[in-house]
């Protein structure tokens, strides 16, 4: 991908010039260490910079650092799952059993009681997360607390447990809700990543390097940071009474050794020029530079919200629905917007109309706990509205 001059692709180079003071601003006042952004529109990329630390008070933040992108790994997860729904190997709408029998005898919990579910889980179910399944630590339920229990430990990757026996752990679990009758974010797409090992013979590794990471030039992101590239990879922070503190060093941190199971929800590490690659894949509908990992009618699908009639918007945004794999914006200013985001706080978004890519990413702990992401929007999309101003009163 190339770099352009802002107004090439009709952006105010003076607006997109407002990121960077703006991120500078959350750095100076402690709500963070450090942020990278980047723009592109139509494949050029205009705006690309770092601001802060990578390790506070010790090493500054480069655009090309390492990020630990956690559930951002969820949609190259679906992209996996729907490279063999094209190959014909996986249908959207099969039971889970037909790939993980251990989920045959599923019960759902109601009431507190257990009962048959109303209908089976489907691969449509886990990619638009209403398979009933949960995660336990973002809820309160009875099940929220049996998830806690009972996978406590086993859910952190160096546990020593495989990938297939952390789904049996998961199938032993009441459901939270019948399938398809509510969005709960969830540990589904861990399980598709089972799917897709199962249906492969391969690992959820070697498939990603083999049909997506090496295909796209992306040969920065994996499942753990190995010892040439941790000089680049960045400390993990958040607020204290004495100010910010590093939670997960980049040095010794669990993202520094290779896990044991491979989270097709969460495991990935990445850069924002590998990521840029595989989000302007999706928003060139499956190709990038001649290369196809999926169909356009494919891409469009995920892209289309997915959820069933009467399940109106997710939990966690009310003007968003979900597709398969990613959030959809339904609503709003904005509508057609596709975007994910990991827990330490890295956002992406992809807007199909206006041909735009954008990231904001920090590393900070809790979730939601600074606002890049909704500061990163409003001054993009300015950006672009003081183009299209100037362009209609006679500017360059």
């Amino acid at each position: 991908m190339s770099f352009g001059a802002p107004e090439d692709v009709g952006f105010s180079s003076e607006g997109l010039a407002r990121i960077a003071p703006a991120m500078q601003e959350l750095v100076d006042d402690g709500r963070t260490a450090g942020v990278v952004t980047l723009v592109a529109r139509r494949g050029t990329i205009v705006h690309w910079e770092a601001r802060g630390w990578r390790v506070l008070e010790e090493d500054p933040f480069e655009r090309n650092d390492v990020f630990r992108i956690y559930s951002m790994t969820k949609p190259v997860t679906s992209t996996a799952v729907m490279i063999l729904v094209e190959e014909g190997r996986i249908g959207l709408d099969d039971p889970l059993s037909i790939y993980l029998p251990e989920f045959t005898d599923v019960e759902v919990y109601d009431a507190g009681e257990l009962r048959p579910p109303a209908r089976e889980i489907t691969i449509r179910d886990l990619l638009r997360h209403t398979s009933g399944l949960t995660y336990g630590i973002f809820g309160n339920t009875p099940v929220d607390q049996m998830y806690v229990t009972r996978l406590g430990g086993v859910l952190n990757p160096q546990s020593g447990v495989s990938l297939e026996e952390l789904t049996d752990h998961i199938a032993e679990l009441p459901l939270i809700a019948d399938p398809g009758t509510r969005w709960n974010y969830s540990l589904s797409t861990d399980v598709l990543g089972r799917v897709v090992e199962v249906v492969s013979g391969m690992s959820l590794a070697d498939f990603f390097r083999t049909r997506i990471f090496e295909p796209l030039g992306m040969h920065e992101t994996a499942f753990h940071v190995p010892a040439e590239r941790r000089d680049r990879f960045a400390a993990v922070y958040r607020s204290s009474e004495s100010g910010l503190e590093m939670i997960d060093s980049p040095v010794n941190g669990p993202f520094t050794r290779e896990p044991t199971w491979y989270s097709g929800g969460g495991g990935l590490t990445s850069t924002p020029a590998d990521y840029l690659r595989f989000a302007q894949m999706l928003l060139d509908e499956g190709e990038l530079g001649g290369v196809r990992i999926l169909r356009p009618e494919t891409v469009r699908a995920m892209r289309t919200d997915q959820l069933p009639d009467g399940l109106g918007t997710i939990g966690i945004s009310p003007t968003d629905g979900f597709g398969l794999g990613f959030a959809v914006q339904v609503t709003g200013d904005t509508p057609d917007i596709f975007w994910w985001v990991g827990v330490m706080n890295t956002w992406f978004w992809i807007d199909p109309v206006e041909e735009i890519v954008a990231f904001a990413w920090t590393q900070y702990d809790p979730f939601g706990g600074v606002p890049v992401n909704p500061l990163m929007r409003r001054l993009v999309y300015d950006a672009l509205e003081e183009s299209n101003r100037a362009v209609g009163a006679g500017g360059p």
